[in-house]
């Protein structure tokens, strides 16, 4: 998820470069969650408000977003406060890039952008390691431990169960133990640099997104979900991550 798309743009010597001249970027989901009402910010300061439910994001303006990105159009992105939940004023440019890691926990729930995607990823992580890093990231956000723990049995592990999850049949590649499967990461950046490069013919990539997709390939070895989505000469790819 965030943090393999991190090693990925490392590996890639793209994290070094400025942002307009990256020829890959990642984008979040987490970028698209909705405005809430009173009410709802209202209970998720209390750690009551479902955020890992699909119909916690704003999947019109995802969508819209990841068109104009397809289409090489420069777009601005919403900034997502994780603090206050709540989305701010101020927005990220996005130039267009060659290569876009799109992730987020439920970035093939919606067809409609699940479709755009031209490599798609899964990252597999054991749930025991998915909780102590969310307890760590949380704990930093301010919030109490029991906070985290209440809405983690409440919300977050039935809504991975319900719906991440069951999206892990959409990948083409899953990789097992996250960040720390380097053989696996190694071969995504090579892809990548291929796309770079020019190595893969377009008829190529068209193949990967749908037509002739006939088998996952999971990478030697538990579970989050991620992509790669591309048009024209642009490819994007995804991982997933979990926010709040």
């Amino acid at each position: 998820q965030s943090t393999v798309c991190e090693k990925i743009m490392e590996l890639l010597g793209q994290n070094e470069v400025e942002q307009r001249q990256r020829k890959v970027l990642i984008l979040s989901q987490d970028s698209f969650y909705k405005v809430l009402t009173a009410e709802q910010q209202a209970k998720a300061l209390k750690g009551q408000y479902n955020f890992d439910h699909p119909d916690a994001f704003d999947n019109d303006l995802m969508h819209s977003t990841l068109k104009n990105i397809v289409e090489g159009k420069t777009v601005e992105v919403p900034t997502y406060d994780f603090v206050t939940h709540s989305r701010l004023a101020e927005t990220t440019v996005v130039y267009p890039a060659d290569v876009v890691l799109f992730e987020g926990i439920l970035v093939f729930y919606n067809q409609d952008i699940r479709d755009m995607f031209h490599l798609r990823l899964f990252v597999d992580t054991d749930s025991d390691v998915r909780l102590s890093r969310r307890v760590l990231r949380d704990m930093k956000r301010g919030r109490d431990l029991e906070q985290i723990l209440t809405q983690y049995t409440t919300f977050v592990k039935p809504a991975f169960e319900e719906f991440c999850l069951p999206t892990k049949k959409y990948a083409d590649v899953i990789i097992p133990r996250g960040v720390d499967n380097m053989v696996a990461i190694n071969l995504i950046v090579q892809h990548i640099q291929d796309i770079l490069n020019g190595d893969i013919c377009k008829w190529q990539r068209g193949a990967m997104n749908g037509h002739g997709r006939t088998y996952k390939r999971p990478f030697p070895e538990q579970a989050e979900s991620g992509s790669v989505l591309a048009a024209g000469k642009r490819s994007h790819l995804e991982s997933s991550s979990r926010p709040h």
